[in-house]
């Protein structure tokens, strides 16, 4: 008999169980997800393909869906490349024209040269050529020194020279300065004021300098600059000013030491006090500096009175270090002759101006063996005082 098939129990309404399917319903496979989750399993495969531009194996019971891509949506890709040199073979070389065949239209520099950092030297016209006499080298026991007196003996080079040779030094001062009054000066038109720099060529300029200005109510302001010839110049403006509150610049005595802080203030309009007679040389240089300067005369040398000094020719030598101390001598003994007395000159100026009084040069300084006075007088006595 056959077997009756057992009756299913009856589900409740309103579970999911009890609705029925379509007749049309495929079966529902094992390992299966639903429709809304296998569509994002479905983008997400689908951009991973893209990123990586392979192939993915398809999984089982996963459906693949095809995404339409617009072509704006679409953006280019720049693939760079590196090219590589191609090398000539040998014989194919390529000729090499050289700039000289250029036409000079094409003839161009490729780079720019820098100017050159150098700063241009300067160079002082040569000194004039100095004769000296060859009066025969007697011997000496008397020297006058056309200087004052010094305030320490001990200290000063004749006092210890005289000493060394067992000689007679004798001082007496040629000359002397006189400040130029302020009527005299405002007649040249100096304005102090108009100059942010003074040149201060010896401590003499330095006194006459301050000394215009209180005669003219001129207060120096303080941002003054002063140029000294020396560091004993510069450290003299003590006596004025405070120096540690001034912009000072100095030189070893010459003005060449001074060029290269002149040139970093070529801007500046610089002062030059100086006396009736000075140093041309002096002048050249600022020229050939090319800067703006004034030359004012703030002082004057005068002849002293000699009239103390009764026998010129009882001194051996007589030594002059400017040539208005020359100038002196042939004011006050215009009868003088020179004889057995040996004229020494200090500096091409006063060499010079013992000629042009018509007197004879038998000792000069500085050569090119004694840079210094008291040096040219030293080895001029060992050899007159031998015998």
């Amino acid at each position: 008999m056959a077997k009756k098939k057992s009756a299913k129990p009856a589900r409740k309404a309103g579970s999911k169980t009890s609705v029925k399917k379509p007749a049309n319903a495929k079966p529902k496979r094992l390992g299966t997800r639903s429709s809304s989750s296998s569509q994002k399993i479905k983008v997400s495969v689908k951009k991973t393909v893209s990123k990586n531009k392979k192939s993915v194996p398809k999984k089982a019971g996963v459906k693949v869906k095809k995404v339409s891509v617009k072509k704006s949506d679409l953006k280019p890709v720049i693939i760079k490349q590196k090219i590589k040199p191609v090398k000539l073979p040998k014989e194919s070389k390529v000729p090499v024209v050289k700039e000289a065949s250029l036409p000079a239209e094409n003839n161009l520099p490729i780079k720019r040269t820098r100017k050159s950092s150098k700063k241009p030297i300067i160079t002082l016209p040569p000194p004039p050529k100095i004769d000296v006499s060859n009066y025969p080298k007697n011997r000496v026991k008397n020297i006058l020194v056309s200087q004052p007196k010094p305030l320490d003996p001990e200290k000063n080079p004749y006092v210890s020279f005289g000493k060394k040779h067992n000689l007679s030094v004798t001082f007496r001062h040629f000359i002397k300065v006189e400040g130029l009054s302020s009527q005299d000066f405002r007649a040249q038109r100096i304005d102090i004021l108009e100059h942010g720099a003074v040149i201060l060529t010896s401590k003499m300029s330095v006194d006459h300098y301050f000394k215009m200005c209180n005669e003219m109510r001129v207060t120096v302001p303080e941002n003054m600059k002063y140029f000294c010839i020396n560091e004993q110049t510069a450290y003299y403006l003590q006596k004025y000013i405070q120096y540690r509150k001034r912009k000072i610049f100095f030189g070893h005595g010459t003005m060449l030491d001074l060029v290269d802080v002149i040139r970093k203030n070529k801007d500046e309009k610089f002062l030059l006090p100086v006396s009736d007679v000075h140093k041309e040389q002096i002048i050249e240089f600022l020229d050939e500096l090319h800067i703006t300067y004034t030359k004012g005369v703030f002082y004057k040398t005068v002849s002293a009175n000699l009239s103390d000094l009764k026998n010129l020719n009882e001194y051996d030598v007589l030594v002059f270090f400017t040539p208005a101390g020359i100038k002196s001598l042939k004011h006050n003994f215009p009868n003088f002759k020179q004889g057995g007395t040996r004229i020494a000159a200090f500096g091409h100026t006063a060499a010079l101006m013992v000629k042009e009084m018509g007197y004879r040069l038998d000792i000069f300084a500085p050569n090119p063996q004694n840079p210094s006075m008291t040096g040219t007088l030293d080895a001029y006595i060992k050899e007159s005082n031998k015998r």
